[in-house]
């Protein structure tokens, strides 16, 4: 490596840390609630799932683990967790995150932990420590909790007593975490809820996440936020206050999109990137950093691929700030140099050197032209899509 600034090499040390979650429901066939258009390679067992993870970790060298949706991944509960392991060893992918589902069962018309009816907010609660006992066996850190709770229509349910319900059920999900588990609080301003949301924003969550115990954090989702809204700032916030927990990225043109990392606004991940590195290494490695993505139209490995690569420019343009002088000119109210600074960084072409730093670490220097040339899709394509079949879930 020869670096041609002072900013190289710290920069590349912090690429070689920079590890992002993907998700199982990203290689499968998902879509909008108006239909889905079936791939012939998308993964439909978990086994495949755990496959396609493992090609992406190969090329990218920064995916580790796959998040796991309870009810899609494990539908046995425990005894889904040996073949689990199996496939963990097999591919070479861990299970990451956790992630509850409390959306999809009937019962939970009227909503989960906030649902009037106790016998379903028991059903939901239980859903809860089911997953978190799942989390321990598969030694997974942290259970991420979206929670769809809401209502339509003013007047037709008490958002006070709905508090109070999901205070005592995240209270008592706490509880019921290991030493060194997370409970990870997700937030959304609406959808599929358009009236109210339980936890429509991040300050709900860190009330919440504080209410319930020590072991509880915030998870950000970059696609749950209203128009034009500063996540960088409630970034800085949620870091300053230490209930910064993990992401779910993504990136949007209108509201929860899901659209593929960067595909929108870059510059939005870049000035997320930046608050965090401010926040040093130890900071850094408490958060959780995971892809929540819907890839309908786009093939799923390459998406997925694609999405990584650009997680890790963007967080290498971001490491490459120099804050020590960006710092000197805000302090100074230097506004165009202290701007120019940071653009310039952003509109940096780092791709020649985190190409070096793929052949340096034994990855390929452009991981979507080995996705093509290693028939990899066209294989599982062939393979699956002769068992293709209209599916009936999300993911």
């Amino acid at each position: 490596m020869h670096p041609n600034s002072k900013l190289e090499e710290p920069a590349l040390r912090a690429l070689d840390a920079f590890q992002i979650e993907i998700p199982s429901w990203g290689f499968a066939n998902t879509g909008t609630r108006f239909g889905k258009f079936l791939q012939p390679g998308a993964a439909t067992t978990l086994d495949e799932k755990f496959s396609d993870a493992g090609q992406v970790h190969k090329l990218t060298g920064a995916t580790p683990t796959l998040a796991l949706h309870v009810l899609w991944d494990l539908p046995n509960g425990a005894a889904d967790v040996p073949n689990v392991r199996r496939l963990e060893g097999r591919h070479g992918i861990a299970s990451g995150s956790i992630n509850p589902n409390l959306f999809q069962d009937q019962e939970y018309k009227f909503g989960s932990l906030c649902n009037p009816s106790a016998e379903t907010r028991d059903h939901a609660l239980g859903h809860m420590l089911d997953s978190i006992a799942l989390a321990v066996e598969l030694g997974s850190r942290d259970i991420s909790l979206w929670l769809p709770d809401g209502s339509n229509y003013p007047g037709t349910q008490s958002m006070r007593r709905r508090i109070e319900w999901l205070e005592e059920g995240l209270v008592r999900a706490h509880q019921s975490l290991a030493p060194g588990q997370r409970l990870l609080i997700e937030y959304k301003p609406f959808e599929p809820a358009f009236y109210h949301t339980d936890i429509a924003d991040w300050g709900m969550a860190s009330y919440l996440a504080a209410k319930a115990g020590p072991q509880a954090r915030v998870l950000v989702d970059t696609g749950h936020h209203y128009a034009a809204q500063n996540i960088e700032q409630i970034v800085a916030w949620l870091l300053h206050t230490g209930m910064l927990g993990g992401f779910h990225f993504n990136d949007r043109r209108y509201a929860d999109d899901d659209l593929t990392l960067g595909s929108i606004d870059p510059y939005q991940i870049f000035r997320i990137f930046h608050e965090i590195q401010r926040s040093g290494s130890e900071v850094i490695d408490d958060i959780a950093f995971m892809i929540d993505q819907s890839h309908n139209l786009k093939g799923k490995m390459e998406a997925m691929v694609q999405t990584v690569a650009t997680a890790q420019e963007l967080w290498l343009k971001a490491a490459l700030v120099d804050r020590d002088q960006l710092e000197r000119l805000q302090q100074q109210c230097e506004l165009v140099k202290a701007e120019e600074l940071f653009r310039g960084a952003f509109w940096q072409d780092v791709r020649p050197l985190i190409r070096e730093w793929r052949v340096l670490k034994g990855l390929p220097a452009d991981p979507l032209a080995a996705l093509a040339e290693s028939g990899y899709v066209q294989r599982i394509s062939a393979e699956r899509g002769a068992k293709l079949a209209p599916v009936t879930s999300y993911a």
